[in-house]
This record gives C-alpha cells, sequence and structure tokens, in this order.
C-alpha cells in the first residue's frame, strides 16, 4: 500500500468537538467525492495506528482536507490529531470508498457521518448540479452541527438539520425513523444516501427499502 507522509497547513475549529485539517497534497494524489483513506499521525508508536477518515476538499484543490471529530475518551487517533498544530507530519494512504454520486436524491447523515456527502454536495455546487438533492442531518445538539451555514447556502430550503437530544424553535426535534420518513413526501424513485452510526445506517436503509426504495438507489458504505 502506498503512504506519503504531508504537512498540516492549517488547523480551525468547526464545532467544540470537530476540527477542519488542511494538509499538503502530494503530486498525483487523487480520490472521487465520498471516498476516503486511512490516517496516521507521523509519531514514534503511532504510525501504524490507523483510522479512516474522508476527504471533505475536492480533487481539484490545491490541499487536502479533513473535517474530524475528537473522541477525547477514547485516548486514541482522534484525541491526539485535535492535538496537533500546522507543521506537524501525518501519513495518508491509498483512497477507498463505495460512497459516490449516482444522481438527484436524498443525503441522510447522523453526525460526523455527515463528511462522504461534504465533498460530494461541494463538488455538485460548484458545477451547478445541486438541484434536486435534499440533505437530512441528525445531530444531538444544535451545537454538533458541521457546517450549518454551508449546507443552508447549498441547500436552501432543501437543508434539514434534525435534533435529538434538544428543543430548538429553529430545528426539528425527532429521531430519522419511520414516521419521519413518511412525513416527508419523498420520491422513491430517486435515490437514497446513507452515512452515519453502523446501527443507524442498517435501520435506516432497512426502513427506506420496506417503504419502497430499490435496492440499487441505496447508498451507503457496504
Amino acid at each position: 500500500m502506498e503512504s506519503h507522509i504531508v504537512k498540516i497547513e492549517s488547523v480551525e475549529p468547526v464545532t467544540h468537538d470537530v476540527k477542519r485539517f488542511r494538509l499538503e497534497k502530494p503530486s498525483g494524489y487523487k480520490f472521487t467525492p465520498g471516498q476516503a483513506t486511512e490516517v496516521s499521525v507521523n509519531r514514534p508508536g503511532w504510525e501504524e495506528e490507523r483510522r479512516p477518515f474522508t476527504f471533505t476538499s475536492l480533487n481539484d484543490d490545491v490541499w487536502l482536507e479533513f473535517t474530524i471529530k475528537r473522541y477525547a475518551d477514547h485516548h486514541g487517533v482522534t484525541d491526539l490529531l485535535h492535538q496537533l498544530a500546522a507543521g506537524d507530519e501525518i501519513i495518508i494512504r491509498d483512497v477507498w470508498g463505495a460512497i459516490e454520486y449516482k444522481g438527484p436524491g436524498y443525503f441522510i447523515a447522523g453526525g460526523a457521518g455527515i463528511t462522504p456527502f461534504v465533498a460530494i454536495l461541494r463538488q455538485l455546487f460548484r458545477d451547478n448540479r445541486i438541484n434536486g438533492n435534499s440533505l437530512y442531518f441528525s445531530n444531538k445538539t444544535s451545537k454538533d452541527i458541521i457546517y450549518e451555514k454551508e449546507f443552508s447556502q447549498m441547500l436552501g430550503e432543501n437543508a434539514h438539520f434534525i435534533l435529538t437530544r434538544e428543543e430548538h424553535p429553529k430545528y426539528t426535534k425527532s429521531r430519522i425513523q419511520r414516521d419521519f420518513l413518511a412525513g416527508q413526501s419523498l420520491d422513491f424513485s430517486r435515490h437514497f444516501y446513507v452515512c452515519g452510526p453502523d446501527k443507524m445506517v442498517e435501520e435506516i436503509s432497512g426502513l427506506l427499502a420496506e417503504m419502497g426504495a430499490a435496492s440499487d438507489a441505496l447508498v451507503f458504505e457496504k
């Protein structure tokens, strides 16, 4: 497997526990929006502690970008990444991933599971192909919403933000379950893109299939 040691160019906060990392881009390094790579920190003892992260930059950007949530209680790779700064080094590897855009539809995400959709939606917006797509983005509280302003600018009223643990006048409080989906007037001839915790993906994909979505219209990481 090919690997590259790259320097961090910048680190910026996105939410209280999410940061955006922009990195040097190796010459000739290419990916498709929605794809990921394995990342580790270039420090003794950490080089083989690999974790998968999705690119949130676009392939023609001059940098690589990851948007990474910190899980401080694990004392692992994400906790260490959040302690890094510009000039520090990480290791990236080959690209992989099965989530890619297949046509207009519904993007359903939970928490940090939004990351494969960031580059896809950014590319569609840049290419003037965003029309016909909708986002349903579930988070615990309003402070957890990643790139809310950008999604709203790209998708307008087709960006839906759902909270599971907070009452807020600006957002719907619900879980993305059968009753919620049944109330959204979904067009089951379109594609459904689902990403988030494994249990959520399994449950929502199963519900969508039961409600009429064709198996080849369901796009998620298998």
